[in-house]
């Protein structure tokens, strides 16, 4: 691990947040339970705890502990409901808290990187934090104008062009600009996470990439400029390629990263065959942060049943990146 901690974020104090990163650090042996820290309510945690009997105990992050014990950094908030499954905004405005906090101190250097359990964007938008989510609002807090979202799994990766807009605003935001950009961005980051030279390709947005013009021309006047620019920069590039093909292709390796051109493009294939594994990974800003690929499930928070084999997931990922941004120069 590295010297500063690894910060996790609770997410919703309504959700399943606090009971899958306590089964998660619950199952990480005491060395390695030391170089993390959860940014969130410690009487969350605590209930959290009693609800899943993960036997770890809880300690002030940087306060003298107990070994093996969890750091929390406690972000107090008024109004929070005390019990699970309720949809409120004062857990919406612990939801931006958590987050806030974890990238001042991320941006500061007193934490590695980020990993956020989920949060409920109707509890998050009901607090006034008008977002559309994770990756909208850690580019407004740390100064940039947009990210990008990977979602990374061991055989299937997608890269999307947009993600949180209408099908028809999608479409819009496929510009020759915007793929290019996003094809240089996944380039960039698989060369970081050691892959000396990434296969990319780029799955068309109209079918069969629009047949010549026949389904629309979008494939031929936006996105194959962008391949043909990017493989001109020396990227290992092929597209468009038509998109119902293009994952299983990735799926059986002939690629190491798909680019999707809107959100359920990329999500579909991805939960398809790796619902509990995939990890989201936010691209583009000067921290690096990835999370949990799930829902606040709201329907079984509380009750101990959270599956927390995506938050280990998580948090093997993040193991990653902190090496991967530890060893870069200074």
């Amino acid at each position: 691990m590295t010297q500063s901690p690894i910060v996790i974020t609770m997410g919703d104090p309504s959700g399943v947040g606090a009971e899958v990163t306590v089964k998660a650090m619950a199952e990480l042996p005491p060395s390695q339970r030391a170089g993390y820290a959860v940014i969130g309510d410690r009487a969350t945690l605590e209930r959290a705890l009693a609800s899943t009997g993960a036997a770890i105990g809880l300690h002030d992050h940087g306060a003298a502990a107990a070994p093996g014990s969890l750091g929390v950094i406690d972000v107090p908030v008024e109004g929070l409901p005390g019990k699970f499954g309720v949809l409120s905004p004062a857990c919406g405005e612990a939801s931006f808290r958590y987050i806030e906090r974890a990238v001042e101190l991320t941006m500061a250097g007193d934490a590695a990187m980020i990993v956020t359990a989920p949060i409920n964007k109707a509890a998050l938008n009901a607090a006034g934090h008008h977002y559309d989510g994770h990756t909208g609002m850690l580019a407004h807090l740390t100064g940039r104008k947009s990210s990008w979202m990977l979602l990374a799994s061991p055989t299937l990766n997608v890269l999307h062009v947009s993600t949180h807009v209408s099908l028809r605003e999608a479409i819009e935001r496929a510009t020759t600009e915007r793929v290019l950009e996003t094809i240089r961005m996944g380039h960039r980051h698989f060369r970081r996470m050691g892959v000396e030279h990434p296969r990319i390709a780029v799955a068309g947005i109209n079918p069969h990439c629009g047949e010549n013009g026949l389904f629309g021309d979008e494939d031929d006047t936006r996105i194959a400029p962008a391949v043909a620019q990017a493989k001109a920069e020396g990227i290992d590039v092929a597209g468009p390629v038509p998109a119902d093909t293009v994952y299983y292709r990735a799926h059986k390796g002939a690629f190491d990263l798909v680019i999707a051109q809107y959100h359920d493009q990329g999500h579909i294939p991805i939960k398809l065959i790796a619902f509990d594994t995939a990890v989201n990974v936010s691209l583009g800003l000067p921290i690096d942060r990835c999370s949990v690929d799930h829902g606040t499930a709201f329907d079984i928070a509380g009750t101990g049943q959270a599956n927390h084999v995506n938050m280990l997931a998580a948090l093997g990922y993040a193991g990653r990146l902190a090496a991967a941004r530890a060893a870069e120069p200074a």
